[in-house]
């Protein structure tokens, strides 16, 4: 696979995960956010399944079968995964598709502040930047919409964005010791759809004409947005150089609120656009700073 077709992929992913906003906010016209939760992570652990199977078949040859730590550690990040997205599906009851976006998004530069916070990991001058950039553009953001201060949809996002923070922090390190990407993905989608099914059953109304109301949402966002732009976004980065996808995915934030505006509505003014740019520029900040130093650093001068 050539560079520019990854990049490609990517960008599909990138797309898919924007659109899926607009569906997620359809899919609880008949269903509750958790209930939609359960439903489309369900069949999003139904698509991985196929490979997750191949890969345990795979580590198991070899004599690395996951053992109970392992799925432990599996279990914990569906239930981070479950809380993330859960508070993301009940926010966007009272926020926009734009807002949801790019709050979500706000996990890019915690992830290094939690790995300073928990693991002792110093923080490079790219994050001291763009933490200000994107609390700046936080407050644009949601005071220019609103005109006013964060609204009750706005906070479950940023509660959305510290879980996913936490969840990206230590989903790789599981991964590395785990040996299986499918395995790990499966596992956890698995987990996260029997939390928030559970809970759904606990707390709210379930019929069936709702979920046939919602089937083509939960479809959508289970099996294109769950399943296949995750296998895609494997795919990609595995032929992809870094900078390369951290920039494509980045374009996540910005078709969710290209999708906002042409199907829910949406709109920004000035101070809402210029709140997006500042946290989009926070985000490529601290995602592909680091990368191009090391290429800058790797470069060899020529002689005087």
């Amino acid at each position: 696979m050539t560079r520019l077709q990854a990049n490609a992929l990517l960008l599909l992913t990138a797309l898919i995960w924007g659109s899926a906003f607009v569906a997620q906010v359809w899919g609880m016209d008949s269903v509750g956010p958790l209930t939609f939760t359960g439903s489309r992570f369900a069949l999003g652990a139904l698509v991985v399944a196929p490979l997750a199977w191949r890969e345990w078949r795979q580590l198991a040859r070899q004599g690395r079968a996951p053992g109970r730590a392992a799925l432990g550690w599996i279990g914990l990040l569906g239930a981070l995964l479950c809380a993330g997205v859960a508070m993301q599906q009940i926010g966007l009851q009272t926020t926009s598709v734009t807002n949801a976006g790019f709050l979500t998004a706000l996990y890019v530069p915690l992830v290094p502040l939690l790995a300073w916070a928990l693991q002792r990991q110093r923080p490079g001058w790219a994050v001291a930047l763009a933490m200000p950039l994107c609390l700046a553009g936080t407050a644009l953001l949601t005071g220019a919409r609103y005109g006013q201060a964060l609204q009750p949809g706005d906070l479950w996002m940023l509660g959305c964005a510290a879980a996913c923070a936490a969840h990206v922090l230590l989903v790789g390190q599981v991964a590395n010791r785990l040996g299986g990407a499918y395995l790990l993905s499966c596992g956890q989608f698995a987990v996260c759809a029997l939390l928030s099914g559970a809970l759904g059953l606990a707390t709210e109304p379930i019929t069936l004409d709702g979920l046939a109301t919602a089937a083509g949402a939960i479809a959508y966002t289970g099996v294109l947005s769950v399943g296949i732009a995750f296998t895609l976004q494997v795919v990609g980065q595995r032929h992809a150089p870094p900078a390369d996808a951290a920039i494509v995915l980045s374009a996540e934030t910005v078709f969710a609120a290209l999708f906002g505006a042409w199907l829910m509505g949406d709109r920004l003014g000035p101070g809402g656009l210029a709140g997006c740019a500042l946290i989009l520029g926070g985000i490529l900040l601290v995602q592909c700073w680091p990368m191009l130093a090391q290429r800058l650093r790797s470069t060899p001068t020529e002689p005087a």
